[in-house]
């Protein structure tokens, strides 16, 4: 099993927690905040806006039943890479649009997509590409967020639908 590991900030964790919770081949998804400045923050400071961290998932998953090119395309499907520090109703710094790398392989991955992405584009990317620095785990009540608060209304509208989304657009655990 060739385990690796991917690092996507697309908004708020609840949403890309759930979503990547539904594809075959991750084995752990968690929660939690990089790329700013204060040494383990927690989620009041991260709304704030003033630590400089974005809210991430931290994927674990299996490089020989999904690939991270695929992943990448999945986290591009699942939230607008135009919106600056912004996804829907979430402003702010916290929930940019961001992939910490892991491995020069990766950057040149994910490099690629977004270019075949921006080529289709009407409106430029604004997704930051990164090397991966200190990930911080959030609280435990943000892990499996969505599956223990599916009636709660921001999941209702929110996260439920993205959920659907890639559950229809990627029911095999890989893009078509």
């Amino acid at each position: 099993m060739a385990l690796e590991i991917a690092t996507f900030g697309g908004g708020c964790f609840w949403c890309t927690e759930a979503v990547f919770q539904q594809i075959r081949g991750i084995k752990s998804v968690e929660p939690g905040y990089s790329g700013g400045q204060v040494d383990n923050p927690s989620y009041e400071q991260i709304c704030e806006g003033s630590t400089g961290h974005a809210e991430v998932v931290r994927l674990i998953f299996d490089n020989a039943v999904v690939s991270y090119k695929a992943l990448v395309e999945i986290f591009f499907a699942i939230h607008d890479p135009t919106t600056l520090n912004r996804q829907g109703g979430d402003v702010g710094t916290q929930y940019r649009s961001v992939i910490f790398c892991q491995t020069e392989q990766q950057m040149t991955c994910a490099t690629t997509v977004m270019a075949e992405l921006a080529a289709k584009s009407e409106k430029p990317l604004v997704t930051a590409l990164e090397m991966a620095p200190v990930f911080y785990p959030a609280e435990d009540y943000h892990h499996n967020y969505f599956k223990m608060n599916s009636r709660q209304r921001y999941c209702t509208l929110v996260v439920a639908p993205k959920v659907a989304q890639v559950r229809q657009l990627f029911s095999t655990g890989q893009p078509a």
